[in-house]
């Protein structure tokens, strides 16, 4: 058999190897080509964006929060301020396993279920870089504690925040309010977010609330280099955060104290401000409560001990306490009878104890019994007669009556610079229309014309209107808040008062008689505040009034002595001295306190022997 001989063909292979070798070649070029490419790419194009990841990698942006403003009063005495408290934050990104972190944690310092539930709610709106607080105000053991495994934690550290604290605790607490920390809902409110990066506190209530915007400040940054477990090792560039500003209110502290103490163991509130510039001098709304247990995070306990009280201590009675005026409306109408030339201002209402409408035989009853006898204006005014004023409300009527009270501002918030003010009810024919959808009826005009029925009022209001009719028709705006201090320049900045249009009274004459009707109410023989007359070093003009809790019916008799105390009627008193000048009016509210000219009266002398004198003498 023969055998088969293969020759190779070189010829052949060598086009094969040239053509393998080209293909190659190209290949190994086009890949070549694609990593100087993309080289090219990742060094120059990308440059400045990887060059910022990789320094994240060590270098961290972390937020700077300033220093809010403090709050203080007009003698610079403390009311809101900031200290030092440990604390404990977690940087969720640098944490390995937060779980077991936690459980750690837990071992080393007092970590509460209700801890946690706050810090995984904050965590749900934070971002991974951001620090998030699981721990305030750690005592001193807890402290040294931790810093001994501090080592054991990475991405937890400890931190001394400043911390608000309210020196004055209850004494100012409806007035400046308190911070807490931030919820969604303020979250998604926040009209610049980025300022309140590493913020945790916002302004709740009360002045706190209100002047957010400028305590708050702006924040600043440090960019800091950081090691592998996270902690920081230097500061490489910091952007100083501006601090909150400084607010000076026009409030006193010390007649804060003295208004709280005069009111003893009784609910009510006090409000006294400057007629010729709406300045509020003392604001009380007592009882009130500790605002440092709202700073981070109030008890459960306390929480409940606090809203299901009797008392309500978290009801602010001096701005949204509606009530109805009682007696002190009277000067009111007074002022109008002679606006409107009724004949009840020039000439005299016979007084028999009782009033009836024509054609009706129910009778409206006086405060004294067998009645006053012939009563003018000022004798109506000082001796507080009903009937007077039954009388003058039927002939004036509703309407006019309505008309007449909204040029002072009733039925209208007054403008205070704190938050959710209520505004009172000022009832009309058409009020009732609209609201209860039923007529008006000429009963309930008369119980209106001696501040009763549907008419309301605040004491805010009432220190308000008080200090229109001192100033002769001067409308101011009451105002806490009287200047800003920049905290870096020590720079002020006073706040002008806000005088709104005067009243539209044709005769200025018709305010010195209602004023001087008043003085009597304080300073005359038969006064009903006659009282607090004695060793009076200025001219006070004053109204009293008494609110009904409940209605008499016609064969029943009210008897103080024999009524629950909670039943009982509230006590008012509106005043201001010194009468030819004013430069304090004041609205005493005390709850369930009866007669004003023995319950609230002595508050308001107390008050303005402070203010206006000196050792007894009068104040220069």
């Amino acid at each position: 058999m023969a055998l088969r001989i293969t020759l190779k063909d070189h010829f052949r292979e060598t086009e094969i190897f040239l053509a393998r070798a080209v293909f190659a070649g190209i290949v190994a070029i086009v890949l070549f080509g694609a990593v100087v490419s993309r080289l090219v790419y990742l060094q120059m194009v990308k440059h400045d964006h990887y060059t910022t990841l990789s320094q994240a990698n060590r270098i961290h942006l972390i937020p700077v929060p300033p220093n809010r403003g403090l709050i203080l009063d007009r003698e610079g005495v403390v009311l809101a301020q900031n200290f030092p408290t440990f604390q404990i934050h977690i940087t969720p990104e640098r944490v390995t396993n937060l779980k077991d972190t936690l459980e750690r944690l837990a071992n080393v310092i007092d970590v509460q279920d209700v801890d946690i539930a706050r810090f995984r709610k904050q965590l749900k709106r934070s971002r991974a870089y951001q620090t998030v607080p699981l721990r305030f105000r750690l005592s001193d053991e807890e402290v040294a504690r931790f810093a001994l495994d501090r080592h054991l934690f990475p991405g937890v550290e400890l931190v001394a925040p400043l911390t608000r604290h309210y020196p004055q605790g209850e004494l100012t607490s409806h007035i400046v309010g308190y911070v807490g920390r931030i919820d969604d809902q303020e979250q998604a409110a926040l009209v610049d977010e980025s300022n309140y990066e590493g913020t945790t506190h916002i302004g709740k209530t009360g002045i706190e609330k209100q002047y957010e915007d400028v305590l708050h400040g702006f924040v600043g940054n440090q960019e800091a280099e950081t090691n592998a477990q996270g902690r920081m090792i230097r500061v490489l560039k910091s952007n100083a955060p501006t601090p909150g500003v400084h607010l000076h209110l026009s409030l006193s502290a010390n007649l804060q104290k003295i208004a709280m103490d005069a009111l003893g163991d009784r609910n009510g509130a006090v409000v006294a401000l400057d007629p010729k510039t709406g300045g509020v001098l003392t604001l009380v709304s007592k009882p009130g409560f500790d605002p440092n247990l709202f700073v981070n995070g109030i008890d459960a306990d306390d929480y409940k001990a606090l809203v299901t009280s009797p008392d309500q201590p978290l009801y602010n009675r001096a701005v949204n306490g509606q009530y109805p005026p009682g007696s002190t409306i009277k000067p009111f109408y007074g002022l109008a009878a002679l606006e409107y030339n009724m004949p009840e201002a020039t000439g005299q209402t016979p007084c028999r104890g009782a009033f009836s409408l024509p054609g009706d035989t129910h009778r409206y009853r006086d405060w004294k019994k067998e009645g006053h006898g012939m009563v003018d204006l000022d004798r109506a005014i000082t001796e507080s007669c009903d009937v007077f004023f039954y009388d003058l409300a039927n002939s004036m009527g509703i309407d006019r009556m309505s008309t007449f009270l909204g040029y002072f501002g009733f039925g209208t918030r007054t403008g205070l610079d704190i938050p959710n003010e209520f505004g009172g009810l000022l009832p009309s024919q058409a009020w009732k229309r609209a609201a209860r959808k039923e007529k008006w009826y000429a009963g309930e005009t008369v119980v209106i014309g001696i501040g009763q029925g549907y008419l309301l009022v605040t004491p805010t209001q009432m220190a308000s209107f008080t200090g229109v009719l001192a100033a002769h028709g001067q409308r101011m705006v009451p105002r806490l808040v009287q200047s800003l201090e920049n905290p870096n320049t020590s720079e002020v900045q006073q706040i002008e008062p806000h005088r709104l249009s005067d009243l539209p009274i044709k005769n200025p004459l018709n305010y010195n008689k209602i004023i001087e009707a008043m003085t009597h109410v304080v300073s005359g023989a038969r006064g009903t505040a006659k009282g607090i007359s004695k060793d009076l070093a200025y001219t006070m003009g004053g109204k009293t009034g008494t609110a009904q809790v409940f209605q008499i019916k016609q064969d029943e008799k009210y008897k103080e002595s024999e009524v629950d105390e909670k039943l009982r009627d509230h006590a008012w008193f509106i005043a201001f001295a010194p009468a030819e000048d004013p430069k304090i009016a004041v609205c005493v509210l005390v709850e369930n306190g009866g007669h004003g000219g023995s319950a609230a009266a002595p508050i308001a002398r107390k008050l303005f022997d402070a203010y206006l004198t000196v050792q007894g003498q009068p104040a220069s």
